[in-house]
């Protein structure tokens, strides 16, 4: 399945496994819930695992992990479930988490600008989304007066005096 990832329209290789689906040798996601009650089966895991969680999920309970997981998927039960928005910044800004960080689920073409700005490099949509679309909303706007992960000066300290 196509998703966008740093900009681009990618094929993606990783699989996102249900809780009681056996593990296998490709890529793949798990939840949370099942790291925590399988962490030492899925630590000896010898394929690339990422981790899955929601927004009821506390950053602070797998932050001390992240160095396992070189992708974490944030999934968004509905476009105006905006948990996901913290948790992204949450892990780039102070848990330092420089893997691939996905946002996954119902949330709409017309928030991955501000999905990007808290740190997002990849989506992947879980309704028909047109991708080709939706890949110039990354950068819809030139200027932006907040600071955030993609830029932590406000305009104002970015403005030559």
């Amino acid at each position: 399945m196509p998703i966008i990832k740093d900009g681009s329209i990618v094929t993606d290789t990783w699989h996102h496994l249900a809780d009681d689906e056996p593990v296998t040798a490709a890529p793949c996601t798990v939840s949370l819930a099942r790291w925590n009650r399988e962490k030492s089966e899925l630590a000896a895991h010898g394929g690339a695992l990422g981790l899955r969680v929601r927004g009821e999920d506390r950053v602070e309970d797998f932050a001390g992990e992240l160095d396992r997981f070189p992708l974490v998927v944030v999934e968004f039960p509905s476009m105006v479930d905006g948990r996901g928005f913290s948790i992204a910044r949450l892990l780039r800004e102070r848990y330092g988490y420089q893997g691939e960080l996905r946002a996954r689920g119902a949330f709409i073409p017309d928030q991955v600008f501000f999905l990007r700005r808290v740190g997002f490099n990849a989506f992947e949509f879980t309704h028909d989304a047109n991708l080709e679309s939706t890949l110039p909303l990354l950068s819809e706007f030139s200027v932006t007066y907040q600071a955030a992960v993609d830029d932590p000066r406000p305009l104002y300290r970015r403005c030559a005096r």
